[in-house]
């Protein structure tokens, strides 16, 4: 039976005197998926707002908002009723050629998704460009072919058991040699890693922002209902984008709520945007995401 939800998230931001802001995005639109089904969608931001609704290069759905007067604060509140359907996260059946690692891209898939095997961010999420980041320190690739499937299973368990969470709500995420040295990070950290580790295999690995949204039990066991996410896709002939949540080390199934895609980090930030002063401002923010069950 399909399980309906509703998101209501707020964020607020608030400051010591008016400011200016530039035009901030907005990316808290589920994208449409199977599986996913959104019933309704509201959004609202300050009164004196311009708002356009828009879908990026990537096809994300997103809020362009420009803010005409200086404010003496920003909110953004954003309520998401969604039916999920139940998803099996093995239900695929590969190419035959890809059913095995290593493999290879047909030449025109190769083209068209060259973007996602060669592009570095920052070089390399912030890695020199010549360095190579396996073997991990806990995970190296096989150098026997193997199952597709497995080979992803046995890395993301590697780095959900080798990378200790740290949940860190604000900051850059940090470049995966940062993350290897620490031995910790946030799901950010997690799903930049697992994206460069992929590239390195000559596997295609885009990221992804959303809501993961869990109840019950198992929402108990992880202290958390519904919260921002950050996760990886690989593509697999046959299969297509496939979700990869590294941090918790598991294939992503139906409560992985997707609302951006992209190649870097700041192509999927829910929000953002700036502020400006000629004076010193203090900042405050505050945000809170609620589940509903329907």
């Amino acid at each position: 039976m399909p399980l309906r939800l509703r998101i209501d998230h707020h964020t607020r931001y608030e400051y010591d005197r008016p400011v200016s802001l530039s035009p901030h995005f907005v990316r808290l639109f589920a994208r449409t998926e199977p599986g996913r089904l959104v019933q309704k969608v509201s959004f609202a931001t300050n009164p004196a707002a311009t708002v356009q609704f828009r879908r990026d290069l990537f096809d994300n759905p997103f809020a362009r908002c420009f803010y005409p007067d200086r404010e003496p604060g920003l909110f953004f509140d954003f309520t998401l009723e969604i039916e999920l359907h139940e998803q099996n996260p093995f239900d695929f059946l590969l190419d035959y050629d890809a059913a095995n690692y290593p493999f290879k891209y047909s030449p025109t898939d190769a083209a068209r998704l060259a973007a996602y095997l060669t592009f570095e961010e920052a070089t390399h999420f912030g890695t020199d460009p010549g360095a190579r980041l396996l073997p991990l320190p806990f995970w190296n690739a096989p150098t026997d072919a193997v199952p597709t499937v497995s080979l992803l299973s046995g890395l993301l368990e590697a780095i959900h058991g080798g990378v200790a969470y740290e949940r860190r709500d604000e900051g850059a995420a940090y470049s995966p040699a940062e993350t290897l040295r620490l031995g910790t990070g946030s799901c950010r950290d997690t799903a930049v890693l697992l994206a460069a580790v992929l590239r390195e295999l000559g596997l295609v690995a885009r990221l992804v922002s959303g809501y993961l949204c869990l109840l019950g039990q198992e929402a108990k066991d992880r202290h958390v209902e519904a919260s921002m996410h950050m996760w990886t896709e690989v593509y697999l002939p046959g299969a297509g984008w496939t979700g990869l949540d590294a941090s918790n080390g598991v294939f992503c199934d139906h409560r992985y709520i997707a609302t951006a895609v992209g190649l870097t980090t700041a192509e999927i930030t829910p929000i953002s945007g700036r502020f400006f002063s000629d004076d010193p401002v203090e900042s405050k923010l505050t945000a809170s995401i609620k589940l509903t069950a329907l």
